[in-house]
Formats: structure tokens, C-alpha cells, sequence
């Protein structure tokens, strides 16, 4: 059994494209996006259609939050991403904010290896980013709370795998935003088969320049279109 989990998709359908190509190459059995599929890319509708399209399993990230319920305005919240997010919600049709509103908080898996757990933050706030750098102890206790051996969660941009005991906890990255300093898609496979599950991280490679292209064309901030020609922020 294979999973495939990406995250952070943030309206790059560029990005989205090239991992479903990586994805046909690499036979899985399911596909589970872990939340945030609008936010700093300029196709935020298409992605949407996309996933429902290929019926993956999506979990609902901060992004997706923000956009399909009413957050309210907050002082402290001025950056780039709220430029983008405000923008998201006029290109969205009603029934594309609805899909964004009936997702998940997050989900589980049972596998031949045990229990998957996935969510954006934490198991219960897409907003509330989980610290995988956290006191080992911190974890366990985490881990035996979720009865998972594999957690994904999302939000930092930046792939990492730690096991701590018998959990490994994973962060998938970004599909069209990643910062670990290298340009790129982020995809994790999840091998569930012997005793223990085997993961790894992948970088697929995608057409930056017609990302960057979208970002300026739609005059959204530049800023964007840097980081998805780097994948470093400034």
C-alpha cells in the first residue's frame, strides 16, 4: 500500500500538474492533500476543480479557512497573504467556497502498518501550526494520544521527516510554494508495507517561469513570484 500526500497547493496549478505526472509514474493507491489549496498562487479556482476532479482526499487548511468562512478582518493581518487571500475570494464561484467549507479538519488512514494521521495545524485548528522541532517528549505524548504511526501536518513550506519512538512525523512541504531553498513541487510517499512505514520526500519539477508569469500578470504581490523562482523567502 502507497499513499501520496502533498500540501500547501496555494492555487499553483502549474505545480498541481507536474506532481499528477510524478504521481502517474509512481503507482499510488491514494492521494491525500493536507490542506490549503488556495492562498499566494493566481489559479485558485482551477485548483480546486482539479482535486475534485481526481476525487483525492483534502483536508482543510488555514488558507482554505480563511476564504470560505467569515474570519473577520484582524488588525494585525496586512502581509502578502492577506492581499492574496482577499483577491482568492472574488475569483471563486459559490459552489468552489462551498467545497472549501465542507472540508475536513483532517482524517486518518488504517494501513497494513497502522494508523496514518493528517491535518494542516493540529488535529483540531488549520491555524495552529504544530512545532515538529518540539521536546521529544512533547511528541510521544502526541503520538500516543493519536494511536498514528505516521502524522502528517502542514503549514511551514519546508519538507521534514523526524521519528521519534515508533511515530514518524512527516511535513509534506509545498506544491507551489515550497521554502526549502530549492524550486519545485513537494511530494512524501508513504510506503506502508513490512514492519514499519518507509518515507520519502520527492521534488518534482514544474514550469516556474509560467507560475511567476500568472502571479505578475494578475498583479499580485512580486514577492510571490520570487519565492516560486527560488524557493527561499527574500
Amino acid at each position: 500500500m502507497r499513499l501520496a500526500f502533498i500540501s500547501d497547493i496555494h492555487g499553483n496549478i502549474h505545480a498541481l500538474t507536474a506532481v499528477k505526472r510524478f504521481l502517474s509514474e509512481n503507482i499510488v493507491n491514494q492521494v491525500i492533500v493536507v490542506g490549503d489549496l488556495v492562498g499566494y498562487g493566481a489559479s485558485p479556482g482551477p485548483v480546486i476543480d482539479f482535486v475534485k476532479r481526481e476525487g483525492w482526499v483534502v483536508g482543510l487548511g488555514s488558507s482554505d479557512m480563511r476564504v470560505a468562512m467569515d474570519m473577520g478582518e484582524r488588525a494585525d493581518r496586512k502581509g502578502v497573504a492577506d492581499q492574496v487571500l482577499n483577491w482568492t475570494k472574488k475569483m471563486l464561484t459559490p459552489d468552489q467556497v462551498d467545497f472549501l467549507r465542507r472540508l475536513p479538519p483532517g482524517g486518518r488512514i488504517m494501513t497494513p502498518v497502522g494508523r496514518v494521521r493528517f491535518f494542516h495545524g493540529s488535529p483540531h485548528d488549520p491555524e495552529q501550526r504544530m512545532d515538529l522541532m518540539a521536546p521529544e517528549r512533547e511528541l510521544e505524548t502526541l503520538a500516543d494520544s493519536l494511536g498514528a504511526r505516521v502524522v502528517l501536518v502542514g503549514g511551514t513550506h519546508v519538507p521534514f521527516i523526524r521519528v521519534i519512538g515508533d511515530t514518524t512525523f512527516v511535513d509534506p512541504g509545498s506544491v507551489g510554494l515550497t521554502l526549502n531553498h530549492e524550486p519545485g513541487a513537494d511530494v512524501v510517499l508513504v510506503d506502508c508495507v513490512g514492519r514499519k512505514p518507509k518515507v520519502t520526500l520527492h521534488k518534482v519539477t514544474y514550469d516556474f517561469a509560467s507560475s511567476a508569469f500568472d502571479i505578475m500578470a494578475w498583479n499580485l504581490p512580486p514577492v510571490i513570484a520570487d519565492v516560486i523562482r527560488t524557493g527561499r523567502m527574500g
